[in-house]
């Protein structure tokens, strides 16, 4: 691997930063530690193909609920678009919460929500992560 000495890093943080932006990212080992030092676009850039997917289930009550398939979350709303958007704000407060204590829940069955949950704070805007939701039909 092509990694720089983190010793050399602290010694030229500036111009590291300075050649992450303009340049390229950069791999830093540090002892028998290996980092990825990125600009936050190459990161979506890298993020973009994950896609959330969830199921519109109709009520007996006539209002919509939305589950969501990679992340076990659900919304209901007296329509679609209300039950996305509440949604939406519960994927970006769950990512918020799995950030927070990212020691903690990045362990076990939650390891595979790491690609969304960066997505999610990256977008950090319930709008375009509704807008990321593919939604299918499901008994309506």
């Amino acid at each position: 691997m092509v990694a720089i000495n983190a010793t050399q890093v602290r010694n030229e943080w500036s111009a590291v930063v300075d050649s992450v932006i303009r340049e390229r990212p950069q791999f830093i080992k540090r002892t028998r530690d290996y980092m990825f030092l990125a600009d936050l676009g190459v990161l979506e850039n890298i993020l973009s193909v994950y896609k959330f997917h969830a199921e519109i289930l109709g009520e007996d009550d006539g209002s919509i609920t939305i589950t969501l398939d990679e992340i076990d979350l659900v919304e209901n709303g007296t329509n679609e678009r209300e039950a996305l958007l509440k949604l939406a704000h519960t994927i970006l407060e769950y990512a918020e919460d799995y950030y927070n204590d990212f020691a903690f829940w990045s362990r076990g069955d939650r390891q595979g929500h790491i690609p969304y949950v960066f997505k999610v704070l990256i977008l950090n805007d319930p709008q375009k992560i509704g807008d990321l939701i593919e939604c299918r039909r499901g008994e309506i």
